[in-house]
């Protein structure tokens, strides 16, 4: 066929542009769709996080109003966190994955729109969401996932336990502590053994700590910056 009687390749920029009411519409539905997919995956993490404040609360509350309840108690209260903090690692991934949709769309496509600039919807982010439409993939990995969370919420938690264990072995042992060295012998229960109990003790506080400070130390983005990290204006509203 010549060359002057070939038809126009097709090419996807008239019809991503702005002012094509058909792709606007489909877009903005995408959005809203995208978008409560996110608050549903949000309600999800609240829910786990309840269940670990009120199984935390529970617990600390039994474990001081009866002097005679040994303090492994908090063995199952530590359990019943790292369970709910595993659990919501795993729901926060699906959270993000559909997040990071959310936030092309409000970079690429809104941003243009509310800027009135059809120019910033330059560059291949259709691509990428389209690729991400068919294969769906998450953006962090679980460990990762599991230090956002510690950083955002189950840090505290873990904070509260472990204060609360402490101040149950100093107020609540048969003998007065003075010493580091009577703390650890208080450490022991029936058959529990003394090296048992200290070995999960500070593991849990060198788990939390070293989790914390990876999530800390990662470059990927969360959900929004932190005042000053950025140069843009800081509203006043």
């Amino acid at each position: 066929m010549p060359e002057e009687n070939r038809p126009p390749e097709p090419s996807i920029l008239p019809f991503a542009s702005l002012s094509d009411p058909c792709y606007v519409n489909a877009m903005v539905h995408f959005y809203r769709g995208e978008l409560g997919r996110i608050m549903i995956w949000r309600q999800r993490l609240d829910v786990t996080t309840t269940w670990a404040i009120t199984s935390t609360t529970t617990i600390i509350g039994a474990a001081f109003t009866f002097k005679d309840l040994p303090h492994i108690i908090f063995f199952f209260n530590l359990a019943l966190v790292w369970i709910m903090l595993w659990i919501e690692a795993r729901r926060y991934r699906f959270y993000d994955a559909f997040r990071g949709r959310v936030r092309m769309l409000e970079s690429h496509f809104l941003v243009p729109m509310v800027s009135r600039n059809p120019m910033l919807l330059d560059g291949e982010w259709r691509k990428l969401v389209c690729e991400d439409l068919i294969m769906p993939s998450f953006k962090i990995t679980k460990l990762e996932a599991i230090g956002r969370r510690l950083k955002r919420n189950y840090g505290f938690i873990f904070g509260i336990i472990m204060l609360a264990w402490t101040m149950k072995i100093l107020t609540h042992s048969p003998v007065p502590i003075h010493s580091l060295r009577e703390f650890y012998q208080a450490l022991a229960v029936r058959e529990l053994p003394a090296w048992f109990a200290c070995i999960v003790y500070v593991g849990t506080i060198l788990a939390i700590t070293v989790l914390t400070f990876y999530a800390a130390a990662r470059t990927s983005s969360e959900e929004v910056s932190e005042f000053g990290s950025t140069n843009s204006s800081l509203w006043r509203i």
